[in-house]
């Protein structure tokens, strides 16, 4: 392990000092364990190891971007491992946490969808005929009878957007006196 990391850190310090055969066995001997490590990353956080093309591909343009960064100093691996790192955790979070759970084992545990609330025609009716006569008129033309914000506006002789408005206001007033009962 230790050799590894003295070969590299002398194949970066040559490639630094422009030999790009150096440079190339150095690509060469990184990719294989940076492969192999954002496969372990992946794994861990749930996610395909497939993927792991795209993230080894990224950490090395990172390389040969950053390479003026690099202390010479300084031992290269360590350098290249946080930047694998960094490169993983981007990937990740460009994904997004996904857990996927076949829940097919647990179909008869889950609940079923609850009945829906019907409410008696009598109601609606009397809710429609408390609002203003335009807000009534949308409300009944979207919610009751299905039609369109478009077709209601043509219908009513009316932009898209005061039915948008009518609309708002006329569920607005219906909310607010039905939680005032």
């Amino acid at each position: 392990m230790r050799e590894r990391e003295d070969e590299w850190t002398g194949l970066m310090r040559s490639a630094i000092s422009g030999d790009d055969a150096a440079y190339h066995r150095l690509l060469r001997a990184v990719t294989p364990v940076l492969r192999a490590a954002a496969r372990r990353g992946l794994t861990r956080a749930g996610q395909p190891a497939d993927q792991s093309e795209d993230i080894v591909q990224d950490i090395l343009l990172a390389v040969h971007l950053k390479r003026h960064t690099w202390d010479a100093s300084a031992p290269f691996a360590p350098w290249l491992f946080a930047i694998a790192r960094n490169k993983l955790i981007d990937a990740l979070r460009r994904r997004g946490r996904r857990v996927f759970v076949n829940i097919d084992d647990f179909a008869e545990t889950l609940p079923g969808e609850p009945a829906a609330e019907t409410v008696p025609a009598g109601e609606v009716e009397a809710q429609l005929k408390s609002l203003p006569a335009r807000q009534r008129d949308v409300l009944q033309s979207i919610a009751v009878d299905s039609a369109s914000i478009q077709d209601t506006a043509k219908k009513f002789a009316m932009s898209e957007g005061a039915v948008r408005v009518a609309l708002h206001r006329g569920l607005a007033n219906l909310t607010a006196r039905l939680r005032g009962q």
